[in-house]
């Protein structure tokens, strides 16, 4: 550990009062999750003193305490601000509309990798029908268009207008996608209308999973086939000195942030309840060694105020949580499923 790294430790933990030795090490083990070395320990003890940013109290025995000197509580306050806008810098504050972050993270490496995946499971062939059910401002429409070629047809559905409007917008060009304004629960087609549907992080926030799951049984021919990609928020893995508030900040986005937060485990279970066969599931997992990229997919500021507000991290731990994350090595990982789910074929 650097010495400027020991020094900054010893006196975050005065901050609530005078400890000895072994207090401060032990507090220094809870916020980083090690111990010093005992040399490491007091000599940065001895610097501090040095330069008055620390004092002795009266001891009893070998017990020697210290207490911060105004001196160190301003250097403590100066540093807290410096990181406050270090992390500020990192992390977007405001939330982003909504087609700007689904374009965007359609745009990343990992956007594109897992989409390519899940259109490559979908097999789409010339000339067949093909939903994209709750597709957005239509960020895939022209690669479905694409695939189902001049004599195929392929149709959107969203349920909100400005949704709608953009991604008719996005394909006037295309004369063969068609967009609808429709709710994914009562889908707006006949039975047995299409041969191909897909959904991409859809399901994760309508209300019944399964419903929407039997409409898009009901729609799709026999031999049919549905492709699901959506993730599962339970295994979000952020790397963070304090295990435990890593853990608090992931239950806090699978109960509070994501209506159906574990349904990337739950999509092949559903999907066998709604009347598909047993469908094939491809796990892909997307991982995070930049800050400022994870961000932008996470909305780690922002969803950090939201945790701390509904009293899952606590509030003097959020900004030493989002400096570590802004400053430190770098590492988080969540998993994404493609579901690959086909309707039986006729007897």
């Amino acid at each position: 550990m650097r010495t400027n790294d020991a020094q900054m430790l010893v006196l975050s933990t005065l901050t609530d009062g005078p400890r000895h030795g072994y207090a401060i090490n032990a507090a220094i083990e809870r916020l980083s999750g090690e111990r010093l070395g005992p040399g490491s320990l007091y000599g940065a003890l001895a610097r501090l003193e040095a330069k008055k940013l620390v004092e002795p109290l009266p001891g009893q025995g070998r017990q020697r305490p210290v207490q911060l000197t105004s001196r160190g509580r301003d250097l403590l306050d100066r540093e807290a601000r410096s990181m406050a806008r270090v992390s500020e810098h990192v992390f977007e504050t405001a939330t982003p509309d909504e087609i700007g972050y689904l374009d965007r993270v359609a745009a990343t490496a990992i956007g594109r990798s897992y989409k390519q995946l899940a259109l490559d499971a979908l097999e789409v062939r010339p000339g067949q029908t093909v939903l994209d059910l709750g597709c957005g401002p239509g960020t895939d429409l022209g690669s479905l268009a694409e695939a189902a070629t001049a004599s195929g047809t392929v149709i959107g559905i969203d349920a909100s207008d400005e949704m709608v409007e953009r991604a008719g917008a996005r394909t006037a060009d295309l004369p063969t996608v068609e967009v609808r304004r429709g709710d994914i629960h009562a889908l707006p087609l006949a039975d047995d209308s299409a041969d191909r549907a897909r959904t991409d992080r859809v399901l994760q926030h309508v209300t019944d999973p399964l419903l929407a799951l039997t409409e898009a049984r009901r729609v799709l021919r026999p031999g049919g086939r549905l492709v699901m990609a959506e993730p599962d928020w339970d295994s979000l893995a952020i790397d963070h000195p304090d295990v435990e508030l890593a853990r608090a900040y992931t239950r806090h986005i699978t109960d509070k942030v994501v209506r159906n937060g574990v349904i990337g485990r739950q999509l092949a279970r559903l999907a066998e309840e709604a009347g598909f066969a047993p469908p094939r599931v491809i796990p892909s997992t997307s991982v995070f060694r930049d800050a400022r990229e994870a961000d932008a997919v996470l909305g780690l500021h922002r969803n950090t105020e939201r945790a701390t507000a509904a009293g899952y991290l606590p509030a003097e731990s959020a900004q030493p949580w989002l400096d570590d994350l802004a400053t430190g090595p770098f590492f988080a990982a969540v998993t994404l499923y493609v579901v690959v789910a086909d309707a039986p074929a006729e007897p």
